[in-house]
């Protein structure tokens, strides 16, 4: 059982509640505004409408997402469906749904022919382009599935992704880069993994579009069942190698109607997507458009300068957004291609709370769609944000899904000395916390099948789950998401388990401190993480601060501080800035906190680490009013027990 934003049954003791929406009344009204019933509602109706697609269509040995898609294309036909630039200076490629369909049956069974076989995964290392989605709907037509590889690995991480994936063939992008990785693993991926590379480079798809579109029967698709993937993708790896996620097919399934309604498109309308697509949200947004009737936008990557072009020429009506990206788009100096778009929404995650308003009035989104996961998607919320109310959180439930998930979502207390759930040293059992305060959010599971679990890896699949929390013989899922839920029914994000640290005894939530610092002018990007320091018990705050160039000069040092010490409590303000050349974003646009956690405030580490080797460092000094310089005379200082803090 998987929880979603939508995910359970609406129950009887509670569907009297619903008829009071059905009323012109203004009680009605008022209470349908304070208690969002009819919101609830419509959440719970479209994820049941959701299972009885997947129940009729299993039914009919047709639950692969090949046949609504197909749908859409006989639906559709001569409209436009994929829509492709990888610079404005280039004309766009486009391809209508009986182009797009013919296509997807050229690629079926090209890979037929590359002796992929129904059921297995296709490898598949490919940048953003048409030829992404042809290999992804052209594997639904033969029973099978993409194994999304990461196109910047290299590499021993590489070759772990390939042999998880256990796939036959490797489809490789013709870019440069990636054939270059590929060569610097190839006798592993050829003579350990028994793999067969093939490259796609301009010969391979003339003779893929020249062969007869050849609709792959029935009978491979009839293997595919609810629970199969419609592919499998990765795991950020920051801390290990990167696990494998299948999303099973009939999540697919909820990615057409309810997205449609809380973004409000509609078939014909078009969704910009240049976020990687191997990566779950970018991925799951062209799932989404390809079932559903929407148009897809395809940028090849994430590009500044190229984003607000693309979204004009493409006439695009929603755009994908993930991490620091709408920060990077703020920062950027005000342009005429800011407004007169067609954009009705945005829609993606981690959208910071000090930027969201900015955004959204800077450049006319009416609708922000923030909806909270994991890759593992066990744990999803969406926040639907058309007014003030619901700024700069990630998800709401209204009174029904309140009661329906009070014992199913819940918030522990952690030990954060240990980076672990808080459990009574007599009892051994944990602590619920109370929703307002939150703690990492638990969800209750009738057995380990709840949970899909990671590809090939089921020590990893064990982790995931708690035993015997509050009784002898429960089961929870651990999120590893720290999340509290206001009286109104919204979830707010407070921290990654594991990021949050410890400092002059008190618990330091790198989300807030990141959110306030942010605020400050001149601040483009802050990655607040604990560092340890000799001598001293816990871990100190370090922010890695990005600010341009431009602006150093005359950057107000001692202005910072006292806006920290406003804006956070004592223990809370940074005691260290490391000022970073380039943005610590990762290829998802994502914050990448490891390598800056490991290099800590040691120069020497970071000469010679990753997280950037010219970057400086400032810190509080004791009896300072203003960050200053701090060099290797203070860390010796610190060292010898000379400093303390």
């Amino acid at each position: 059982m998987v929880i979603t934003d939508h995910a359970a049954e609406l129950p009887m003791a509670l569907t009297t509640a619903a008829a009071i929406t059905a009323g012109a009344s203004a009680t009605a009204a008022y209470l349908d505004a304070k208690y969002h019933i009819s919101k609830d509602i419509a959440a719970l109706q479209d994820q049941r409408q959701a299972r009885k697609n997947v129940q009729r269509r299993t039914a009919q040995k047709k639950v692969a997402l090949w046949y609504p898609f197909e749908e859409q294309a006989k639906l559709h036909q001569e409209q436009q469906c994929l829509w492709y630039r990888s610079n404005p200076n280039e004309q766009a490629t486009t391809y209508t749904w009986t182009q797009t369909y013919d296509q997807c049956c050229r690629w079926g069974q090209f890979l037929l022919e590359q002796g992929v076989q129904p059921g297995e995964l296709v490898g598949t290392y490919l940048q953003n382009s048409p030829e992404f989605v042809f290999n992804l709907v052209g594997s639904w037509s033969i029973g099978c599935a993409p194994a999304m590889i990461n196109y910047n690995l290299a590499g021993d991480g590489l070759v772990h992704c390939l042999k998880v994936a256990g796939s036959k063939v490797l489809l490789v992008d013709d870019d440069t880069g990636c054939r270059e990785r590929i060569e610097g693993v190839r006798s592993r991926i050829e003579d350990e993994l028994g793999m067969r590379i093939v490259i796609v480079d301009s010969e391979t798809r003339r003779a893929i579009s020249a062969r007869p579109p050849a609709r792959p029967q029935d009978s491979l698709r009839e293997i595919v069942a609810p629970a199969s993937p419609m592919f499998i993708f990765y795991t950020s790896g920051t801390t290990g190698f990167p696990k494998a996620c299948p999303l099973p097919v009939a999540a697919g399934y909820s990615f057409d109607n309810p997205r449609l309604r809380t973004t409000g498109l509609k078939p014909g309308d078009v969704w910009y997507d240049c976020m990687p697509l191997y990566h779950g949200t970018g991925g799951t947004v062209a799932v989404g458009c390809m079932v559903s009737g929407v148009t897809l936008a395809v940028g090849r990557r994430f590009s500044v300068r190229n984003f607000w072009p693309d979204v004009h020429d493409s006439g695009a009506n929603a755009f994908v957004y993930v991490g620091e990206t709408a920060r990077y788009l703020l920062a950027a100096p005000p342009s005429k291609l800011d407004k007169g778009h067609k954009l009705k929404a945005m829609y993606g995650n981690g959208m910071r709370p000090e930027i969201w308003l900015a955004f959204q009035e800077r450049f006319e989104i009416p609708c922000v769609n923030e909806f909270f996961n994991s890759t593992e998607g066990m744990l999803s919320l969406l926040n639907v944000c058309r007014g003030p109310f619901h700024v700069a959180h990630v998800g709401h439930h209204g009174a029904i899904r309140r009661r329906m998930f009070n014992n199913i979502l819940v918030p522990v207390e952690i030990d954060h000395e240990k980076g672990d759930i808080w459990r009574d040293p007599k009892t051994g059992f944990a602590r619920r916390a109370s929703y307002d305060v939150g703690g990492e959010i638990l969800i209750k599971c009738q057995s380990d099948k709840d949970f899909v679990g990671y590809w090939n890896n089921p020590e990893a699949t064990a982790k995931r789950f708690e035993h015997d929390v509050f009784a002898k013989g429960d089961l929870y899922y651990r999120t590893g998401d720290a999340l509290r839920r206001d009286a109104d029914g919204r979830w707010f994000f407070l921290d990654r388990l594991g990021d949050t640290f410890r400092w002059k005894s008190e618990n330091v939530s790198t989300a807030e401190v990141a959110e306030v610092l942010g605020r400050f002018p001149g601040i483009v990007e802050a990655n607040v993480y604990g560092v340890e320091v000799p001598g001293h018990d816990g871990r100190a705050g370090c922010a890695a601060i990005f600010i341009p160039h431009e602006q150093r000069a005359s950057f107000d040092w001692a202005g910072l501080l006292a806006h920290a010490r406003k804006g956070l409590p004592r223990y809370a303000v940074p005691v260290f800035l490391r000022i970073v050349e380039k943005q610590t974003a990762m290829h998802n646009n994502k914050q990448n906190k490891v390598p800056l956690r490991k290099e800590g405030i040691e120069y020497e580490k970071i000469r010679h680490g990753e997280g950037g080797p010219g970057d400086t460092l400032r810190w509080l000094r004791p009896g300072s009013d203003a960050y200053e310089p701090f060099n290797e005379e203070d860390w010796q200082a610190l060292v010898a027990g000379k400093a303390r803090l």
